[in-house]
């Protein structure tokens, strides 16, 4: 169990705290939503959740299996929905992978990263995107 204590500052804006390191971050909401959107809103955080977890996932399989991810990147896109309630519509995640397309591992990486526990724990109603781009 991780505890993160979250402290409201006023003017939409709050600050997390991972007790076990001392990270501290903070959020704000984003302009679209009554907010200046100078830092990371809470639904930004979870798009870069999806994005860090499955980079991470398949970095572990990469490593478990001796391959070397280089400067492996991912770009994710949010979309929110254009009408209340607002909601994560939509995840759009893109690797960009420094290695051949032809790769052995390809697909055991590829199945890594989908089986990230943050995929998993979205809301089915979320859609999500994939894309891998081997570009060795």
């Amino acid at each position: 169990m991780v505890e993160i204590s979250i402290k409201y500052l006023g003017d939409l804006r709050c600050e997390a705290r991972h007790e076990p390191s001392g990270t501290v971050i903070t959020t704000d909401a984003p302009v679209d939503n009554e907010g200046r959107g100078e830092s990371f809103s809470p639904t930004d955080l979870a798009a870069t959740s999806l994005g860090a977890c499955m980079l991470t996932i398949m970095g572990i399989a990469a490593r478990k299996q001796g391959v070397d991810l280089g400067d492996t990147q991912v770009k994710v896109l949010k979309e929110m929905t254009p009408k209340p309630p607002r909601r994560i519509a939509k995840l759009t995640v893109v690797f960009t992978i420094p290695l051949p397309a032809s790769h052995e591992k390809r697909a055991m990486l590829e199945e890594a990263a989908r089986n990230c526990p943050v995929h998993l724990s979205l809301d089915p109603g979320v859609e999500q995107e994939m894309g891998f781009d081997w570009v060795g």
